[in-house]
């Protein structure tokens, strides 16, 4: 129940159409009149026809508590039929809350939720890292028609070991947003985030692997399909939304500084200073498909927010993504990082960040850029970088420029994940509002 509202309250919002029970409570109750009214004509019947010094009178009689006083029957027929009813309807409820992760909240609420959910906009989220994952937990209690699509180009830590050893696509950033969409956050983001303790005198093991990894990797070969095994994922899982791979194998990133100087791995590009430039190979792998028809039905494509070079270009990069972007009807978002980065955008204003993604001929698919204006969040012990500055006009020139609080007033180089969800599906309301009704209406 929310906050403050009666039970009644909670009746009216479980009828409404919007949750699909109205109409359905109304054809039980016919049928089960038809059934009461059909009962009762059988027993008017049986009443003017069967003779009731018969053993079949005698049988029906009792059946019918003959033997009670008039005022005895209904009664008695009208305790047992409310103990029946409750004591059923007690156990309806038991096997109905069974598959849903919290029980504490009533069934009125939980099935509102989920039929409200699955009737929101269709959200693409395109990046990687702790951004996306962040972004992904504010979404999740808007819509449940959201499409992540992760970068495959990481090469470090458990994910860079299993791609080493099984020749798979890395699955930490995948790993992330699932335990970010999962219904049962944070108790299966814990289980996915386990780390097995480091393996002991040199011997080889489990030691420093994620288990979300793990089971990704084994649902993968179970599968025989890298993409398959990420479906797998997020079915067994029971993520809202799905968590796809902008490509079925994996990519190495390049760099480019402003020395000459070029990088090549995501690991070692994320602390490099002087970022020029970035490119993936190979350069001509082809986009997942499921990551292509997302973002070509999309309402919402958000952009970040992430590491610029390291988890949001290298997916912007992928030729069919860039493609379906430029096809796509959907409202294009571009969210800012609160902070800098150390290394690749360190010392970075808006107007650079907007630059770089200008530089590799994808800044024409920005509609919107969202950065953040509020700067009174509290920094970290360990912060030491700085809020990324607007340097940039409001509302000049395009795209449009949006500023509004969307930081972590706790955290000053993280998003917080309502702010951000809502300021996002406000953009994509007003949108909706300007645009003019389909034809079929206007001529109606």
């Amino acid at each position: 129940m929310r906050p403050g509202e009666s039970r009644m309250a909670r009746l009216r919002r479980w009828l409404r159409p919007t949750t699909g029970v109205s109409g359905w409570l109304i054809v039980v109750f016919v049928g089960e009149l038809m059934l009461a009214l059909a009962g009762g004509l059988v027993i008017r019947q049986l009443f003017r026809d069967v003779p009731a010094d018969s053993p079949a009178g005698q049988a029906f009689n009792l059946a019918t508590l003959q033997f009670l006083p008039d005022w005895a029957r209904p009664v008695l027929v009208l305790v047992v039929g409310v103990a029946i009813l409750v004591y059923g309807m007690r156990r309806l409820m038991g096997v109905l809350l069974e598959p849903f992760p919290d029980h504490t909240q009533p069934l009125v609420e939980l099935v509102y939720q989920k039929r409200s959910l699955a009737r929101g906009p269709r959200v693409v989220a395109i990046g990687g890292g702790t951004g996306q994952s962040t972004l992904l937990r504010g979404l999740k209690q808007l819509t449940s028609n959201i499409t992540a699509i992760v970068t495959v180009a990481d090469d470090g830590g458990s994910s860079g070991k299993l791609r080493e050893e099984l020749g798979i696509a890395p699955v930490g950033d995948i790993r992330n947003c699932i335990a970010a969409l999962a219904d049962a956050e944070p108790t299966m983001t814990r289980l996915l985030q386990y780390r097995f303790p480091t393996e002991q005198d040199g011997q080889p093991g489990l030691g420093g692997h994620a288990f979300g990894n793990l089971l990704i990797a084994a649902l993968s070969d179970i599968a025989r399909d890298f993409e398959e095994g990420v479906r797998l994922s997020n079915r067994v899982l029971a993520v809202r939304g799905q968590v796809v791979p902008v490509a079925p194998q994996p990519l190495t990133l390049h760099a480019e500084l402003a020395d000459g100087q070029e990088l090549e791995g995501q690991s070692r590009i994320m602390r490099t200073r002087g970022i020029r430039r970035v490119w993936i190979s190979p350069d001509r792998v082809a986009a997942s498909e499921d990551a292509t028809d997302a973002v070509r039905t999309a309402d919402l494509v958000v952009l970040g927010p992430g590491s610029l070079y390291t988890s949001l270009l290298p997916s912007l990069l992928v030729p069919g993504i860039r493609a379906a972007l430029e096809e796509s009807p959907a409202l294009r978002v571009y969210v800012c990082n609160v902070a800098t980065q150390p290394g690749e955008t360190e010392g970075y204003t808006l107007s650079e960040h907007l630059a770089a993604l200008h530089a590799h001929h994808v800044g024409h698919l920005v509609d919107v850029v969202v950065a953040n204006g509020n700067l009174r969040a509290r920094p970290p012990a360990d912060y030491h970088q700085e809020p990324v500055r607007i340097d940039l006009v409001v509302g000049s020139g395009s795209p449009r420029l949006v500023v509004d609080d969307v930081v972590d007033i706790e955290n000053a180089h993280r998003h917080d994940p309502a702010k951000l969800a809502a300021t996002l599906l406000r953009l994509l309301d007003e949108r909706q509002a300007q645009q003019p009704p389909p034809m079929a209406l206007r001529t109606a």
